[in-house]
């Protein structure tokens, strides 16, 4: 036979405030294709944490304290092998191709991280956990418990129709988004009429104000430099008359160089060294002339109007408060009026806007009444179907007269998963009416439920790998005979590993490992190892008698794997 699963060199442990317990440490094993396997052990040898380190594998929740001491990595894998149509056109939907038929799970454990990939390919932990999910079933003694929540009822009951639902439950999330979206217009434009009026007011103000103030791009530059020198005219004009007096030709620097230029005209021709001097005085002769050209021109032009001063220092004003309601910048100002007038465009419009999206409200809610009645009939058919098969297999499993159904009851608000919400009901004893699940079952029954549930879901999904963790709890005798052969029955078209304390169950496995701890010198030590012929057999007798196995006790416990033989090439075959 070909392995199906294979662990090799598991190492577990636990940092505690005085030592470092070892749970588990170097353990290895194969499942092999086509076989049930039990794994026994007494009470804390290590048997859940096993299954804890594949579920780390599959993508489970990771901390660094789980690495071994003075450990700076460990490494998990699980490797797969697919053969199932189904799973491989799903597998390709994700982007993932097995090479050969194999598919390699692994996890890299680091200090405070981890590392997960696909056949050597990094994947995220989204990926890693889809992948999962297609290929292995882990039910732990604790997931009994999702059956006594109302939530869970409806998700399994969409993971036995998922063919047909998943479109509808995509499509039904559209709407109802679509919808959602419609009611938040609808709602912001719920202004009461006062509201309205006072929004209108204001938004016709702001407007009609910056409309009549007619700004220019850039005026408020031009007329601040208009206003700084009408401001300041008589200092100008005072400066300048006295630079003037100092520059010009009556006893100023102009007439000074020009007595200059003609003195040292008289000596240039004696040195013709002198004639770049006499040219750069020239220069600064001519220099000198055009200035006070200039300035004698800028003061005859300088005047100062009272009026355009008034005018300047009004418009400024008016500009001045525009930006300290509406903006920094004319820019500013002129972007505020357009959004306060496109308000306004839609306020004036209100009547008219709103009746718009109130149809509009209607029609969408119109189409996700549509989807969602559809959804819901849909879960309705196969709510029939999923009812007759949990008959049959809690029948299967010790309930003789039980009567199971699916109440569908709608919502008062629509969600993006449609209007249902189901309950699960049951009736275990005749003449009694169905009540909810919760009200009635205990423990050991909702294991049972569970495991009927699974068994339908894995057949569902046609999952390879089905791993159950001590779901035995709360049951024994019979009903756990019936629990075997359930398990059994599954074992023959899926791979099953099953940890159980129940001899009844343990019996019915193909093959048997025992998982043990004992202390060598400081540390302890889990290992796993299989079970054949006469350690099979003991183990069973442990089982059911304790720590003291009697020759009568170990008759009982071959008797009961002959049984379980029998049983498996008879009945079940």
């Amino acid at each position: 036979m070909e392995n199906l699963l294979e662990v090799k060199n598991l190492q577990v442990h636990y940092e505690t405030d005085k030592e470092t317990v070892y749970a588990v440490n170097g353990v290895s094993f194969t499942i092999q294709n086509g076989e049930t396997l039990g794994l026994v052990g007494e009470t804390g040898a290590g048997k859940s944490i096993l299954l804890g380190s594949v579920t780390l594998a599959l993508g489970g929740k990771y901390n660094a304290q789980m690495l071994r001491n003075g450990a700076k990595s460990g490494l998990v894998e699980l490797t797969f092998h697919i053969k199932e149509e189904k799973i491989l056109k799903k597998l390709e939907a994700l982007d993932i191709y097995p090479e050969d038929g194999y598919l390699t799970l692994s996890r890299r454990l680091l200090e405070g991280r981890s590392v997960s990939k696909i056949n050597g390919e990094t994947v995220n932990m989204s990926v890693l956990k889809d992948v999962a999910s297609l290929l292995i079933d882990i039910h732990g003694q604790h997931d009994n418990q999702t059956l006594l929540h109302r939530k869970n009822h409806l998700t399994l009951l969409d993971l036995y129709g998922k063919e047909q639902t998943d479109p509808l439950k995509e499509k039904m999330a559209s709407c109802y988004q679509e919808w959602k979206a419609v009611c938040k217009k609808v709602e912001q434009s719920s202004l009461d009429e006062e509201s309205r009026r006072r929004e209108l007011s204001l938004a016709e103000f702001e407007v009609n104000e910056i409309e009549e103030a007619a700004l220019i791009p850039d005026e408020d530059e031009t007329l601040e430099d208009r206003y700084r020198k009408l401001s300041n005219a008589r200092r100008i004009m005072e400066t300048a008359q006295m630079v003037h007096g100092m520059t010009g030709y009556e006893q100023g620097a102009a007439d000074m160089t020009g007595n200059a230029l003609k003195e040292f005209s008289r000596i240039v021709d004696y040195d013709k060294e002198l004639a770049p001097l006499q040219e750069a005085l020239g220069e600064i002769d001519s220099l000198l002339s055009d200035f006070c050209r200039d300035l004698s021109s800028y003061m005859d032009s300088l005047t100062f109007d009272e009026e355009t001063f008034f005018e300047t220092e009004k418009r400024l004003d008016l500009i001045n408060s525009l930006k300290a309601k509406y903006g920094q910048t004319i820019p500013e100002i002129l972007s505020y009026q357009k959004e306060q007038q496109e308000k306004l465009e839609k306020l004036q419009k209100f009547e008219e806007n709103f009746q718009f999206l109130k149809e509009k409200l209607v029609q969408s809610e119109k189409i996700l009444e549509e989807a969602s009645h559809e959804l819901s009939e849909i879960r309705k058919e196969y709510s029939k179907q999923l009812d007759e098969k949990i008959i049959d297999g809690l029948k299967e499993l010790n309930f003789a007269d039980v009567d199971f159904s699916i109440r569908f009851d709608r919502r008062k608000n629509y969600t993006d998963n449609g209007y249902d919400a189901v309950e699960y009901e049951i009736s275990t004893n005749p003449g009694e009416s169905r009540k909810p699940l919760g009200q009635i079952v205990s423990g050991g029954e909702l294991s049972r439920i569970m495991l009927a549930i699974k068994a339908i879901l894995a057949d569902k999904d046609q999952i390879d790998t089905l791993i159950f963790d001590e779901i035995d709890t709360g049951i024994s005798g019979r009903t756990a005979q019936k629990v075997s052969e359930k398990m059994a029955v599954i074992g023959q078209h899926r791979q099953v590993l099953c940890i159980t304390h129940l001899p009844q169950i343990a019996a019915m496995a193909d093959t048997h490992f025992e998982i043990e701890k004992h202390v060598e010198g400081t540390e302890t030590i889990t290992q796993i190892h299989p079970l054949e012929g006469e350690e099979s057999v003991r183990e069973l007798a442990r089982l059911l008698g304790g720590a003291e196995i009697t020759p009568a006790v170990l008759g009982n416990a071959r008797e009961m794997k002959e049984l379980a033989q029998q049983q498996k090439n008879t009945r079940l075959k």
